[in-house]
């Protein structure tokens, strides 16, 4: 079980720190790598030749223009996963609309703006679909969050 994480910047790290740390949990091997679609794409398509017979899922993260999770999946079948970066200019929306508005036939799946725990989250569910460990191990993951919650609500009533 292996999810590549790939950033277009170094900088966008503590992004995926959350959900790199919950595949972990999960025994999921991570690759991470710092590789840019406009300044190393020649590096990233071998990249993506050299993981493509034993990754499950890849998590794109970048900024701006965030082309990164588009050319990703135009190169490969492994499922992307698009994580928009909070960007300095437009707050993320940049980064956001460039990753979700992928033409017609080369699809990536997006999360919300700086999520890296929901990107790790669907990648898990993605690969539950292969691995049904990660399908029980998901149900608790569910169940812990909605026990927490209706403990803060038992919490706050007194």
């Amino acid at each position: 079980m292996k999810v590549a994480v790939v950033m277009g910047s170094k900088s966008d790290y503590p992004k995926v720190e959350e959900g790199i740390s919950l595949l972990k949990k999960y025994e999921i091997e991570v690759i991470t790598r710092v590789l840019s679609a406009h300044r190393t794409p020649k590096q990233l398509t071998q990249f993506l030749e050299e993981i493509e017979n034993d990754t499950d899922v890849i998590i794109a993260a970048a900024g701006k223009a965030a082309h990164l999770p588009g050319v990703i999946a135009s190169q490969t079948l492994i499922p992307v996963i698009g994580l928009p970066i909070k960007s300095s200019t437009m707050d993320g929306l940049d980064s956001l609309l460039s990753i979700v508005q992928m033409p017609k036939g080369i699809p990536v799946a997006t999360v919300t703006i700086d999520s890296g725990l929901n990107a790790a989250l669907l990648a898990l569910q993605i690969m539950s679909l292969k691995y049904p460990k990660l399908k029980e191990g998901l149900k608790l993951y569910r169940e812990e969050m909605a026990q927490k919650v209706l403990e803060d609500d038992k919490n706050l009533r007194g």
